[in-house]
């Protein structure tokens, strides 16, 4: 897994925000080899999902 390294949007969870939700989804290790893209990547697209109503 490589950090991001995109712009980011004005939808991105903060870095607060992410220390606050992170333990709560985080039930493998943030570097298993189970996950192929950054678990905080996925939280802000999935925000970004529920917030536009896209899908």
């Amino acid at each position: 897994m490589q950090p991001t390294t995109r712009k980011p949007y004005p939808s991105d969870v903060s870095d607060e925000e992410w220390a606050f939700v992170m333990p709560y989804l985080t039930l493998l290790p943030l570097d298993a080899q189970q996950r192929k893209y950054d678990l905080r990547e996925v939280f802000n697209a999935l925000r970004w999902l529920v917030r536009t109503g896209a899908g």
